[in-house]
C-alpha cells in the first residue's frame, strides 16, 4: 500500500525502521477551503506537510495592513511551523487553506525524533527551510525597494488564468503586495488607461500580457 511518504521524493532514502515510525505516528488531515489552520499566539504541536492544495501564510501589521509571506503548495512543508517547532515559539502569522487541503501532521515528538535520528529527514526539513528563507528575503527586498507598479504588473501576470482573468479584488491584490488598496486601485486605473488591463468588480482581465511583461522588467 502506498504511503504518504511516497509523495515526497526527498524522503525516499529513509531507513526502513524510521520510515515505519514516521508513517505510524503521523496522520493525514483534510482541511476545507477557508479554514484558519494556525494563527498568532498559537503554538504548533505538529509539523505540516501538504499533499494536495494550497495554504496561504500571511501576516497582519498593527495598522491592519496584510502581506502574503508565502504559499505552501502540494509536496511542500510549512517552514514557519518548522521554525516554531524548533524554537518552541508561537506563530507570528496566520495560515489559511486557500483551497481544500490534504496534509500530513507529524507530531512534535515524532518530528524531534526524526530530526535527531535521520539524516534524510533532517536534510529534507532544512533544505525546505533554507529555500523558503531565501524566498522571504526576496519578498522583503521587493516590498522595501521595488516600485509597486512593477510588482503589480508581475503579480497580474503570475495570477492570471488561461483566459487572462484574475479573480481577485483590489484589496486582495494589495495584500499580495503588502501595500494599500488605494495604491493598487490607482495603479490599475493607469494600466487600464494604457490598454493593458480591463478592470471590473472583483476581477481584472489582462488585455495585453506582452506590455505588462515588458513593463515589469523595465526597472
Amino acid at each position: 500500500m502506498q504511503s504518504w511518504i511516497d509523495h515526497f521524493p526527498e524522503l525516499s532514502g529513509l531507513e526502513p525502521e524510521l520510515r515505519a515510525t514516521l508513517d505510524r505516528q503521523s496522520r493525514v488531515v483534510e482541511v476545507p477551503r477557508g479554514t484558519v489552520i494556525f494563527g498568532p499566539g498559537q503554538a504548533p504541536d505538529a509539523h505540516l506537510m501538504v499533499l494536495e492544495g494550497v495554504v496561504r501564510v500571511h501576516q497582519v501589521a498593527e495598522n491592519g495592513r496584510e502581506i502574503v509571506l508565502y504559499r505552501v503548495h502540494s509536496h511542500e512543508s510549512c517552514v514557519l511551523t518548522t521554525a516554531c517547532l524548533l524554537a518552541y515559539e508561537e506563530y507570528s502569522a496566520e495560515g489559511i487553506a486557500e483551497s481544500d487541503v490534504s496534509a500530513v501532521a507529524v507530531p512534535r515528538t515524532c518530528f524531534e525524533e526524526m530530526i535527531g535520528r535521520s539524516e534524510v529527514f533532517r536534510r529534507f526539513v532544512f533544505a525546505a527551510y533554507s529555500k523558503r528563507l531565501t524566498d522571504l528575503f526576496v519578498t522583503i527586498e521587493e516590498v522595501a525597494f521595488r516600485r509597486v507598479d512593477l510588482r503589480l504588473a508581475q503579480k497580474l501576470l503570475e495570477r492570471q488564468g488561461e483566459d487572462g482573468d484574475i479573480l481577485l479584488t483590489h484589496q486582495q491584490l494589495a495584500t499580495e503586495l503588502g501595500t494599500a488598496r488605494e495604491v493598487v486601485s490607482r495603479q490599475l486605473q493607469e494600466f487600464q488607461r494604457r490598454g493593458w488591463v480591463a478592470v471590473a468588480r472583483g476581477r481584472v482581465h489582462v488585455a495585453d500580457a506582452a506590455a505588462l511583461e515588458a513593463f515589469s522588467r523595465s526597472a
